[in-house]
């Protein structure tokens, strides 16, 4: 036994019978368990070392070849393991209670593996192939059916695809630098395709535009899980390039591109959040905001950086699932998300709405939430490197807090008369019930982030070192 059968092929078969299970419910709760085991194992089971189960000896190694390529999962990769498998459990388990079961599951779960052995493969180039493969299998997932594909899901999947070729070629020519390191030519060269595939893959604008509209045509909940997963795995991926060639992370130029484009990200995100009046395209533009605010943390350059940024993942996933399950509470008796149509809805659907309000201000960096801590130490090592960054993050922060006030204004905006009630069923009561609980939780209690902390130091080889 190996750790990237486990971790990889073990949950990719799963995937593929839980989707002939009939029940939508249980395919929300097996897929959940599994990964929830998946998570628990990464955590607590040790690679390369011997177990003895009474006369059974266990060895788990951390390596698999595959037609001449190596997959590896080592001791240092399990935390990180560990955030990815729980958070897509917390997801998934849910999904009935959200109505999307019947395809989230087994594509979620197979949507993650795939991208842990994109984290895994080596040479690391290949896993481009494998995101693009998880791309693609994601598109039956977006699509609704009996209707054609939406322009956001048409411009996710070109924009998505047209990073594959520059990654593919400057990883060739990267090779090609190992050799004549002093070939500045090729080294330009090299940066300039690397930055674009990048730059598609991140959605970075004005490649963002897919992300709101997206959310737009899309049954909000599916789409959240794909806002979560898929730029998590490209800023992994992206911090493999760093950590493997030195050349890029030792350039006195990428922390002010990173804390250029971070900033763009959150201003553009949190001005377009001001004025929008769908709920879909307001978590669409805290998305685009979340991917700066992760650059920014990168481009500190230090090992406070890199935690930070792995941190953030937590909080994250945690805001982004309770907004996206809030809104699709929503979805069942109202389909249109345009402010007009959600006018006074938290009369009927107070904890929804309150999942709403709440997640979109715990994105912010609001006091009392989960995102809070984070958000602050971030906000402190960025104004001791530069103020002007963390103005401009201070002034993306205030427009997706407008967006927040906007959206409570437009839910409990109704006639006097209104009754209030709630009219979530159990299922969403309880969801929505712990998500809240947790949301406070994680803002009052943030040392309880501190085991992850002691095991993070080793994830990345040379980074922030």
């Amino acid at each position: 036994m190996n750790a990237p059968v486990i971790w990889i092929l073990l949950p990719l078969a799963a995937a593929f019978l839980i989707w002939f299970v009939r029940s939508s419910n249980l395919q929300a709760w097996l897929a959940g368990c599994i990964s929830l085991a998946l998570a628990l194992l990464a955590w607590m089971l040790p690679l390369d070392t011997v177990l003895t189960l009474g006369s059974l000896s266990l060895k788990v190694a951390t390596t698999l070849d595959v037609l001449g390529r190596r997959f590896l999962l080592a001791n240092a990769d399990m935390p990180l393991l560990a955030i990815i498998y729980a958070t897509t459990a917390a997801w998934l388990v849910v999904s009935d209670a959200a109505g999307t079961a019947r395809r989230l599951a087994p594509v979620g779960l197979a949507v993650t593996a795939l991208l842990v052995a994109a984290q895994a493969v080596e040479p690391f180039l290949y896993a481009s192939l494998l995101i693009e493969l998880a791309i693609l299998l994601t598109i039956p997932l977006l699509m609704i059916k009996g209707k054609p594909a939406g322009r956001g899901l048409l411009r996710f999947l070109i924009l998505q695809t047209l990073a594959l070729p520059f990654i593919l070629f400057s990883g060739w020519l990267l090779a090609g630098i190992e050799a004549s390191p002093s070939d500045l030519v090729l080294v330009q060269q090299t940066a300039i395709l690397l930055g674009l595939g990048f730059t598609l893959l991140l959605s970075i604008f004005p490649f963002s535009s897919w992300i709101p509209m997206l959310a737009e045509e899309t049954p909000v909940y599916k789409a959240g899980f794909i806002f979560w997963l898929l730029p998590t795995s490209a800023l992994l991926f992206g911090l493999g390039f760093m950590d493997h060639y030195a050349w890029i992370r030792e350039a006195p130029e990428l922390a002010v591109i990173l804390q250029a484009i971070g900033a763009v990200m959150i201003v553009s995100g949190g001005v377009w959040a001001a004025f929008q009046r769908h709920l879909g395209r307001l978590l669409g533009f805290s998305v685009m905001a979340e991917i700066g605010l992760s650059l920014l943390a990168l481009s500190l350059g230090n090992q406070a950086g890199i935690e930070l940024f792995i941190l953030m993942l937590i909080p994250r996933s945690l805001g982004l699932a309770l907004w996206a399950f809030s809104i699709s509470a929503l979805e069942t008796v109202q389909p249109s998300l345009r402010f007009s149509a959600v006018k006074g809805m938290a009369r009927t659907h107070p904890l929804a709405s309150a999942g709403i309000v709440l997640a979109s201000l715990s994105l912010t960096g609001f006091p009392l939430l989960a995102g809070f801590p984070v958000r602050q130490a971030l906000w402190a090592q960025l104004a001791a490197q530069s103020p002007a960054i963390a103005a401009l993050l201070l002034a993306g922060t205030l427009g997706l807090v407008a967006g927040a006030v906007r959206t409570l204004a437009v839910l409990v905006a109704a006639p006097g008369r209104t009754t209030w009630e709630t009219r979530e069923t159990l299922p969403q009561r309880i969801t929505l019930g712990l998500g809240l609980g947790i949301l406070f939780l994680m803002g009052s209690f943030p040392q309880w982030t501190a085991p992850l902390l002691a095991r993070l130091p080793g994830l990345f080889e040379h980074l922030g070192r």
